[in-house]
């Protein structure tokens, strides 16, 4: 017999449809049921592709007798982080005030009325290790709501004013601090104590990509390479390393291209192995401003294979892209993905034998007994050991990998998390448009415009609003700031490769409705969830960068850009004093704040103001394959009076071409060599 989840599309929520728990969907039916009931509430939350969520299914969910003390005490309440992720943040950050973790799955018990109590991640079905089981949990809690009901209520009614006076961060902030570039210098210096010199990354493990990291690191060492005291070496050395290392190892899926989420350990080697739409997204954009500042064509295959796996195994036919894909495969983490010795001899021959070196194969495995292919040497090094050349041995490895590709499609594939999320999708299209910048292979630039097609059709409301998720056809939920900010990101970055101002245009009237819907005014912040959004315990501001950046950051950068182009000062002005706001805490902990730290810089180095007059499209993407980091490049066959760096100037036969600061303009060059000669005058080491 099914629960309350069979009519959902959340294929998280269909996994627990048939469990013996009664689980009901977040909703008015469930809320009401625990306040006429007079019970408390449980909501666990967790995504499809999570491991340790199928673990506590197996182990709970699934069993009748727990889930007869769940059904006889509680109101049970399964969410999708992923399609609430306004609850998720709510319920994580009390949790984690109450324990300092937190993770998925994320079980809170709440009162009648919403608020937090008690909670915790994964809890196993028999006590160990002075952690105890799931039923001593449930046990103890029942009886203390019974119990001890004032004391719970007095917990509740404490932990909740504790999350909204969290929440109140630049109420009293002056917003006035000073944007120097020591304090550029200082972050970087920051970063750098966090470095792993060796393996790459930050910090110990587990260990993230850390994107925005990587992209500060990067505009600093090309941005301040021309002064002696900058730190500009060992920034480019520890972003290329992170990527390079990142590439070589088992994070990477070496046979089939795209990045899984996390690596357990410090050499990258055993990751988390499932594969999110946003970190991969996150991991293009970066790889394609790493191949326009260094030239080094590994990052162009590995984007390339990348997108790839994207188009293979996360494309919807109608143009959008799936969320995930699990970690575990037949019951089993990473089963999908792993080798044996004896398998790849049989597939290879003669050939398997170099394969194997290369890949680090070996019969007794470098993971739990088994094998997660990574490179440990550079390609010429294995062949100049081996009496080859480099092309042989590249030769031979691709023939290898296509051939594991081909049997490992055999398998039991990992299940597939088949809903479209917005936001995700907006990080997915921007990194189609910058995997166009950087390598001008037009089917790039064709699909992000495809793919945003689709998103302003698929996810728009009845009222002109957008929604979140988008399945079977139909979208669903109110879209939430992260989805807003990383459109009208993506539309901006559309904007520069195509010129296309409807594009433009799109993101500005985007732009307006964050303004209406989410704007704090007393901060000039915006809140997660929109002012209609009426089922949650207090709105929350999300400032720090998690798995994605934050989506204050976003804004704050598209507020910049917008302000830019349609001379907007206001907007500006706001900008400044969100990131203004943070600034002592962006300079501190960088490793938290990558998204605002871009921010802060781009605040202090300004723009650069690239305009194209005339006939641009031969000259506009060789432009593009430039690493231009703080530039905004307009391209129009004429001038346009409704965009200031448009208005007043003359197009040219041939093209004309304006290099402008704060829409004051140097006199037009003819060429792109002319152009970047400018450039690198101006601020030596750009180009």
């Amino acid at each position: 017999m099914p629960n309350h989840l069979i009519n959902e599309t959340s294929p998280y929520l269909l996994q627990h449809a048939h469990n013996p728990v009664n689980w009901y969907p977040w909703g008015e039916e469930a809320l009401q049921k625990a306040v006429t009931e007079d019970k408390p509430i449980l909501v666990s939350i967790g995504y499809a592709a999570c491991h340790w969520c199928h673990v506590m299914e197996r182990e709970s969910f699934e069993d009748e007798e727990t889930a007869a003390l769940m059904n006889a005490h509680f109101i049970n309440i399964k969410i999708d982080r992923e399609e609430r992720p306004d609850l998720d943040h709510i319920y994580m950050d009390a949790v984690q005030t109450m324990t300092g973790s937190g993770g998925w799955p994320l079980n809170v018990f709440l009162t009648p009325d919403k608020k937090p109590f008690y909670g915790g991640t994964y809890y196993p079905p028999l006590a160990y290790a002075n952690r105890p089981s799931w039923k001593d949990v449930l046990a103890a809690v029942a009886d203390a709501f019974q119990q001890k009901r004032q004391q719970i209520e007095n917990q509740a009614a404490s932990l909740t004013r504790h999350l909204v006076e969290a929440n109140s961060f630049g109420l009293d902030a002056a917003g006035t601090l000073e944007f120097s570039i020591s304090d550029i210098d200082t972050a970087c210096s920051n970063i750098l104590k966090q470095a792993d010199t060796t393996w790459g990354g930050f910090g110990r493990a587990p260990k993230f990509p850390q994107t925005q990291v990587i992209r500060y690191l990067l505009r600093y060492s090309v941005l301040e390479q021309g002064r002696p005291e900058s730190l500009s070496g060992a920034a480019r050395a520890q972003a290329l390393l992170s990527l390079n290392k990142m590439m070589e190892g088992g994070i990477y899926d070496q046979v089939g291209g795209g990045f899984a989420r996390y690596a357990t350990d410090t050499e990258w080697l055993a990751p988390h192995f499932e594969k999110m739409l946003y970190d991969n997204a996150l991991l293009i954009t970066t790889l394609s401003e790493a191949l326009q500042a260094t030239g080094d064509e590994r990052y162009a295959a590995c984007l390339a294979q990348t997108l790839n796996f994207v188009e293979r195994e996360l494309l919807h036919p109608q143009g959008g892209f799936y969320a995930a894909l699990d970690a575990d495969s037949e019951g089993q983490e990473g089963k999908y993905y792993v080798w044996s010795k004896m398998e790849i001899e049989h597939l290879l021959g003669a050939d398997a034998a170099l394969f194997m070196t290369y890949y680090d194969v070996s019969a007794a495995g470098n993971w739990e007994g088994t094998n997660i292919l990574r490179v440990l040497k550079p390609v010429a090094e294995v062949a100049a050991e081996h009496g080859t050349t480099m092309a042989d041995l590249e030769a031979l490895l691709e023939k290898g990998r296509r051939r594991l590709l081909a049997e490992r499609e055999k398998r039991v594939r990992p299940g597939l998390d088949d809903k479209v999320i917005l936001g995700w999708n907006a990080l997915m299209n921007t990194a189609y448009s910058k995997a166009f910048e950087a390598t001008g292979n037009a089917a790039y630039k064709a699909r992000a415009i495809q793919n945003m097609q689709f998103l302003l059709k698929a996810f728009e409301g009845a009222d002109g609003r957008l929604l979140h998720v988008w399945k079977n056809g139909a979208a669903r939920y109110p879209a939430f700031l992260d989805d807003y900010a990383c459109l009208v990101e993506a539309l901006l970055q559309l904007y520069r490769i195509s010129a296309d101002v409807s594009w433009l245009l799109t993101a500005k009237e985007l732009c307006e409705k964050v303004q209406e819907d989410f704007l704090e005014e007393d901060t000039g912040y915006f809140y997660y969830t929109p002012r209609k959004q009426e089922d949650v315990i207090l709105r929350k501001k999300e400032v720090y960068d998690g798995a994605t950046p934050s989506g204050n950051a976003v804004m704050a950068q598209n507020l910049l850009t917008l302000a830019l182009l349609f001379d907007r000062q206001d907007w500006r002005l706001q900008a400044g004093r969100m990131v203004a706001q943070l600034g002592n805490a962006v300079v501190k902990y960088p490793t938290s704040f990558g998204a605002w730290m871009l921010n802060y810089y781009l605040v202090h180095k300004g723009f650069k103001e690239i305009v194209l007059l005339g006939d641009y499209k031969q000259t506009q993407p060789e432009l593009l394959r430039h690493f231009l980091p703080h530039s905004v490049i307009m391209a129009a066959p004429d001038a346009d009076e409704r965009f200031p760096l448009l208005a007043d100037k003359k197009a040219g036969n041939p093209l004309l071409i304006y290099l402008c600061e704060n829409y004051a303009c140097r006199k037009p060059v003819y060429t792109l060599e002319a152009l970047l000669r400018l450039m690198h005058g101006a601020n030596p080491g750009v180009v």
